[in-house]
């Protein structure tokens, strides 16, 4: 009973939001951006297109992880280490959380991804092909395995307390700052680093779901190929990139003076159990997720402002996820009083590091009383009704908001958010 009780009355706020992806290098890169419509959109410029049916990603311009990271340890690291360490910083700067002995070892990280190293696995097996097992870097391993991401964070950090990653496809970064707010709860860490991290813009990344046909082929033109809930959306873009919350328990935060952002409320999960790829009939199991995270968070549908949907620009997804958003929220959703937005279709689908990347949206979001766009919608689809604040950003009360991350093998994650007020 006792420890239940601490798992209660332990509440997790947010102190810092770090992110990067195509339409930017910072938070506020990114938010700008996204005001201003931005598409991060365009030819891949990561390797040769030869032979290609998707010549288009969101990939990060211009960034030079030597900024942050010394050439030695660099050259030890996949990209999406790069990237998590990148947002990680700016997290960190942005939270003015200093890590004394005394704190550390109550200082946790939890990094997800849902690929990892994937440009390393193919250059090393490049490497190996070309001149035999003694070609492969000794540092194959470290540099492309997920938990890394979390383990280079806390070595720089010296953060000494819980230290996991999460890999559930597209929902790991929701899953892993669900997971960290459920560990700050329950007394495990006082503070946490906690987001996640992709970068898929490989040949093999891009082929592979090339070949699935999940992609939109609009190749000549980048910057409205990613449509969500346009009648005429034919698949989603890959994106890069990190997002990375400084989540800690309230008290803590407040003797320390930090500068709270928002307190996270809510968290709900869910399985499918339905299809490999597919989402079930309905949005049933999206449905379930965002209903688990509204109970968690005690309140009721129509205290939620604003959705930041996974939404991807997938034909079938985007209905789905409409739908079930439809039958959790009722007339709000059908009157179109609740705003509901994709910034996928500027960020490009970040993969695993997608709910890391929309949780620091939605905070933003929240921050700013202002409902980020959906871009390249030019004819709703029959199937989505919603108030998907469409091509331009809507001024709105904000005070509890929610985002949502499904993935591949039908796991799904909600997470609720609240506008900070003493």
């Amino acid at each position: 009973m006792q420890s239940q009780q601490a798992y209660v009355q332990r509440r997790v706020v947010v102190t810092g939001v770090g992110l990067i992806c195509g339409v930017g290098r910072t938070s506020n890169e990114v938010w700008e951006g996204l005001l201003a419509g931005r598409s991060g959109v365009a030819e891949i410029k990561a390797f040769d297109l030869t032979g290609h049916p998707v010549r288009i990603a969101a990939e990060v311009k211009d960034f030079d992880p030597l900024v942050f990271i010394e050439k030695k340890e660099a050259r030890k690291m996949g990209r999406f280490i790069h990237m998590a360490i990148a947002a990680a910083d700016e997290a960190m700067k942005h939270s003015r959380l200093e890590v004394t002995p005394e704190i550390s070892t109550r200082f946790g990280v939890h990094i997800g991804s849902g690929i990892g190293g994937f440009d390393v696995i193919e250059r090393e097996h490049t490497n190996m092909m070309n001149g035999g097992p003694r070609k492969i870097s000794p540092f194959f391993i470290p540099a492309t395995i997920i938990n890394l991401a979390a383990g280079h964070v806390s070595i720089r950090y010296n953060a000494r307390g819980p230290n996991e990653a999460t890999a559930t496809a597209c929902t790991s970064s929701a899953h892993s700052i669900g997971d960290a707010f459920r560990i700050i709860q329950r007394g495990d860490a006082d503070a946490m680093i906690a987001g996640g991290t992709e970068a898929a813009i490989t040949p093999m990344g891009v082929g592979g779901f090339a070949a699935m046909k999940a992609l939109s082929t609009r190749n000549e033109d980048p910057e409205h190929a990613c449509r969500p809930f346009d009648k005429d959306r034919d698949g989603f873009v890959v994106g890069e990139g990190a997002g990375i919350l400084i989540m800690e328990e309230l008290e803590f935060a407040k003797v320390r003076g930090a500068k709270i952002l928002a307190e996270v409320v809510g968290y709900g999960m869910s399985s499918d159990a339905f299809h490999m790829t597919g989402m079930a009939p309905e949005g049933e199991g999206c449905f379930r997720a965002m209903t688990a995270a509204l109970k968690v968070a005690d309140i009721s549908p129509d205290q939620i402002d604003y959705v930041n949907a996974h939404a991807t620009s997938t034909p079938l997804g985007d209905a789905l996820e409409s739908q079930a958003i439809e039958n959790v929220f009722g007339e709000r959703a059908r009157n179109h009083t609740l705003l509901v937005s994709s910034t996928k279709s500027m960020t490009g689908h970040l993969l695993g590091g997608a709910g890391g990347l929309e949780a620091g949206i939605t905070i933003l979001a929240m921050l700013h009383q202002t409902a980020p766009p959906t871009m390249n919608i030019v004819e709703l689809d029959p199937a989505c009704r919603l108030n998907y604040v469409p091509n331009k950003p809507q001024a709105a009360k904000i005070d509890y908001a929610l985002s949502n991350s499904f993935g591949f093998g039908g796991t799904n994650a909600s997470l609720v958010f609240k506008r900070w007020a003493e």
